[in-house]
């Protein structure tokens, strides 16, 4: 990964934000405030639009504008966990212009781990997390075959995605009515799954 790939990427997943928009409004309706489409596209256009722009290569410099620009593009609860996942990479890629795909999966999953530190959250308890963990540990786990990895993981936040349904909410506004979120898909659980959905069809694209 480097700046360009960066970028590259972090289009692929605005692609997929924009593209489920309305979708991602509907879902956050039933127990949010139904702006989480709205957020999350627009924190992925700033983020990518910041990233075509700029002529920094320290991914670790890079990846920390990026989280600043998207959470105030964002101004919403996921848009300051999503910062936090830009922080935990960019503390991990710190100094680098470029990282094998190893390194790149393991900076994801410092990103995660900063989530879930941060927002204090695990997996289990229907959440952005939810799709997010599996899909990283799917990256790390494939590394060796980055073509496998970036199918697998998106297969396993598809799946830690779907799984969300079937969970008591723990965190948010859901968290008042928690046995009726029994059976409701998390919708920040579905952006988890459409970042990895953007990172599979960005390096598709490349082969």
């Amino acid at each position: 990964m480097n700046s360009k790939s960066l970028t590259g990427m972090i289009s692929a997943i605005s692609v997929q934000m924009t593209a489920n928009r309305d979708y991602l409004i509907e879902l956050d309706q039933v127990n949010g405030d139904g702006d989480l489409g709205i957020s999350m596209d627009d924190g992925y256009r700033a983020a990518a639009g910041f990233l075509a722009e700029a002529g920094e290569k320290d991914l670790g410099k890079l990846l920390m504008a990026c989280g600043k620009v998207f959470n105030a593009s964002a101004p919403s609860s996921l848009g300051t966990i999503t910062t936090f996942g830009f922080m935990g990479m960019a503390k991990a890629l710190k100094g680098k212009e470029e990282a094998s795909f190893e390194e790149a999966a393991l900076a994801m999953l410092a990103g995660v781990e900063n989530i879930m530190a941060k927002a204090e959250c695990k997996v289990g308890e229907k959440t952005f997390v939810d799709a997010l963990y599996p899909g990283v540990q799917a990256l790390v786990e494939y590394a060796g075959d980055p073509a496998a990895a970036v199918t697998k993981a998106a297969e396993a936040a598809a799946a830690g995605s779907e799984a969300t349904r079937q969970m008591r909410a723990v965190h948010g506004r859901a968290a008042y009515s928690a046995e009726r979120s029994i059976g409701i898909l998390d919708g920040g659980s579905v952006v988890g799954a459409l970042i990895f959905k953007g990172i599979a069809e960005y390096c598709k694209g490349r082969e």
